[in-house]
C-alpha cells in the first residue's frame, strides 16, 4: 500500500491533518484557518449579522407553505440554476464525476433520496445541486444563523431549520414525514459544519443516517476535492482552489438489520465511499465519535 501514499508530510499543516496520506497526484489545498485537531464540529465561519429573533418552538413554519415563500423559493431557485451554476463553473472550475450514477438510479430514487458531502466552502451547496442537475433539495440546517444576515437565503433555498427543544423537534420532525411523503429529496451536510477548503473527513454526526434509515432513504454520497488554480482562473479567486465533486454509488439500508447496527454500517459505508473518491488513504479522523 505504501506505494500508493504521497511522499508529502501534511502533518506539517497542522494537528488537524495528523497521519492525513493521499494518494500519487491528489491536491491538498494549504490551510485558509486554523482547524481544530480535537474538536471536529468546531464552527469556523461566524454569524453574518444579526437581524431577527426567531423563536425555533412549535409555533416555527419549518415547512412555509405560504404563497410568499413559494415565490420566493422558486425565483431563488431559478437565480441559482441561471446565474450561481455559471458562475460556479467559472470561478471555481467546477467538475462533476459520477453524475451519470443519478441517472442510471433514477428508479430506486423514485420515492426520494438523501445526498450527503462533506461541508468545505460557501459555495457547496451550489455544488451538490449541479450534480443533482435542476432537481431540488430540502437541507436541514443549524437554527441559529437563520437569525442572521444569511437567514433569509438559507430558508427560500430549502433550509430547514433544526431546533434545540423537544416542541420545536417534534414540529421540524412532522415537516421531515411530510417532505418525504411527497418524495422529496435531502440533502445533509454530517460533518455539521463547514471549515473551508479542508481536505481531510470529518466525522459524520449519525442523524442522517438515523434520518436515512427512518425513511428508507437511498443515500448518494458526495464528496469535494480540490485542485490548484491554473491558467486563466488564477488571475481571480484570491489563491482558493477549483473543485471536484464526485459522486458514489448509492447506499441502500437494509431494514431487516436493526436500526442501530445498519445507521452504523451505512454511516461507516458513506465515510468510506467518500474517502475513497477523494483520494484518502489516511485519514486523521474516524467515521463517527458521538
Amino acid at each position: 500500500m505504501s506505494e500508493d501514499y504521497s511522499a508529502k508530510d501534511y502533518s506539517a499543516l497542522g494537528p488537524a491533518y495528523r497521519n492525513f496520506k493521499v494518494k500519487e497526484g491528489v491536491y491538498v489545498p494549504e490551510p485558509v484557518a486554523e482547524f481544530s485537531g480535537d474538536n471536529p464540529f468546531t464552527r469556523m465561519a461566524p454569524i453574518r449579522g444579526k437581524f431577527q429573533d426567531l423563536k425555533f418552538d412549535e409555533t416555527y413554519p419549518y415547512l412555509d407553505k405560504s404563497l410568499k415563500f413559494k415565490i420566493w423559493h422558486f425565483l431563488i431557485y431559478l437565480t441559482t440554476w441561471i446565474a450561481a451554476f455559471p458562475v460556479n463553473r467559472i470561478r471555481f472550475g467546477l467538475r462533476i464525476e459520477g453524475r451519470e450514477k443519478i441517472h442510471q438510479n433514477r428508479k430506486l430514487f423514485a420515492n426520494g433520496v438523501m445526498t450527503v458531502c462533506n461541508h468545505v466552502h460557501r459555495w457547496d451547496m451550489i455544488c451538490v445541486l449541479q450534480a443533482m442537475r435542476f432537481r431540488k433539495a430540502w437541507i436541514p440546517m443549524w437554527s441559529e444563523p437563520f437569525n442572521g444576515k444569511d437567514g433569509f437565503l438559507m430558508k427560500h433555498i430549502g433550509g430547514i431549520a433544526i431546533p434545540d427543544n423537544h416542541k420545536g423537534l417534534r414540529k421540524f420532525n412532522q415537516a421531515l414525514d411530510e417532505l418525504h411523503a411527497c418524495k422529496q429529496w435531502i440533502h445533509i451536510f454530517p460533518e455539521s459544519c463547514s471549515w473551508p477548503f479542508y481536505a481531510p473527513l470529518r466525522p459524520f454526526k449519525t442523524g442522517a443516517f438515523n434520518m436515512a434509515y427512518k425513511y428508507s432513504f437511498p443515500i448518494i454520497p458526495m464528496m469535494i476535492s480540490f485542485r490548484p488554480r491554473t491558467g486563466w482562473r488564477r488571475f481571480f479567486g484570491k489563491g482558493e482552489p477549483l473543485i471536484t465533486i464526485h459522486v458514489g454509488d448509492p447506499i441502500v439500508p437494509d431494514l431487516n438489520v436493526s436500526r442501530k447496527e445498519e445507521v452504523a454500517r451505512i454511516r461507516d459505508l458513506a465515510h468510506k465511499t467518500m474517502l475513497d473518491m477523494a483520494g484518502i488513504v489516511s485519514n486523521p479522523w474516524p467515521s463517527n465519535i458521538d
